[in-house]
């Protein structure tokens, strides 16, 4: 095979002399769940015993989250992409949860003499648990490191064309295989009303910029087939104690409603995820799936972007853009919809964290629950 052709003039990635994947973990094999349940959940009380009936949903499939390996397939897509650019930056990869733990990747970062670096979050929407929460534990691991380097987060990228894009292909292969006249559900993680309220530097970050990526999903299959459907944003994985307001309706709730308004079948379509791990498929795959089939309504879901060309692309070039961004310069910024481009630092107090509820409820469900792995 002859070696790849380097472009002649391939862009500048100064400040930057590396890349980090900053995702959030899983457990790779059965004896994994538990001490992963346990580092998801450290500092809150929730005993042994609730954890290892969350587990089941790990067992279930093995004992293995499908996210590290999604991680790996994503770190080989990524380097490919950049060295068909020409663009000469090492990419490493960081977990919160479970290894690579992100300070032993840090401490890879500065013994191999990396002095700044630019990260890539598995997260595309502006809220606590999907941005701060990445942003504190880094910053805690920047802080345990000695000579760590400089680390800026690229901007949201959820209504980058390469994100929308990819999602509208998979929502139109989904729909091809449904009956005429079919709904689509754009699911996401449900979080608690009060950290939606605390999202985005405004305020209702969370929700708005769904609805807005759903909006321009929609308007594009429109555009495309003429056809106009109901379309809906809905939930997932809710959970924590019942007088806590969260994020609603359900989809599996949600999914009946279709059946009884005779709806012929529903594209349910995850736009609040990256990639097909865990929650993914426990709750929607599984779950989900299971409510459709006992209502007898059609259903199809819709691919989440993975190693998609449009969103391994995307991300390549919001490297460049916040190399550029760093540099002085005025770079575009690809974006759709009405909210504009994501910024590029968050304000000091943009997504604060809601305050716990005096409770003695330990409910927990997939690690997404408590931190969501790509939200």
């Amino acid at each position: 095979m002859p070696d790849a052709v380097i472009p002649a003039h391939s862009p500048d990635p100064s400040p930057y002399d590396a890349v980090l994947l900053l995702s959030f973990g899983g457990p790779e094999k059965p004896e994994d769940v538990l001490p992963f349940l346990q580092n998801v959940t450290r500092g809150r009380g929730i005993p042994d015993e609730r954890l290892k009936e969350v587990g089941e949903h790990y067992y279930a499939f093995g004992g293995r989250s499908p996210i590290n390996d999604q991680n790996r397939e994503l770190l080989a897509a990524l380097r490919t992409s950049f060295g068909e650019l020409g663009l000469d930056l090492p990419i490493y990869w960081g977990n919160r949860n479970w290894a690579p733990y992100l300070t032993d990747t840090l401490r890879e970062m500065t013994s191999d003499g990396v002095r700044r670096a630019v990260v890539i979050v598995t997260s595309a929407y502006p809220s606590y648990s999907g941005c701060r929460q990445y942003r504190e534990n880094l910053a805690d691991a920047i802080a345990a490191v000695e000579g760590a380097p400089v680390i800026d987060k690229l901007r949201h990228y959820a209504n980058h064309p390469g994100f929308v894009g990819s999602f509208v292909e998979s929502t139109a292969e989904a729909l091809s295989g449904l009956p005429e006249g079919s709904a689509i559900a754009y699911v996401t993680h449900s979080i608690p009303t009060s950290m939606n309220a605390t999202s985005g530097p405004d305020g209702n970050g969370y929700v708005t910029w769904h609805l807005d990526v759903a909006a321009e999903i929609t308007a594009e299959l429109e555009r495309r087939t003429g056809t106009v459907r109901r379309t809906d944003l809905v939930y997932c994985s809710r959970s924590g104690p019942p007088q806590v307001p969260w994020l609603e309706p359900d989809v599996n709730d949600h999914l009946e409603v279709l059946a009884d308004a005779g709806v012929p079948g529903v594209a349910v379509v995850p736009i609040g995820f990256v990639s097909d791990h865990m929650e993914v498929i426990y709750d929607l795959d599984t779950e989900a799936a299971a409510t459709a089939g006992k209502l007898r309504l059609p259903m199809a879901r819709a691919a989440t972007p993975g190693t998609d060309a449009r969103f391994v692309t995307m991300l390549r070039d919001l490297v460049v853009e916040r190399a550029a961004a760093e540099r002085g310069e005025t770079p575009d910024r690809p974006c759709v919809g009405k909210l504009g481009p994501g910024w590029d630092a968050c304000r000091a107090d943009c997504c604060p964290a809601a305050k716990r509820p005096a409770t003695r409820s330990t409910e927990v469900t997939t690690e997404n629950t408590i931190a969501k792995e790509s939200a």
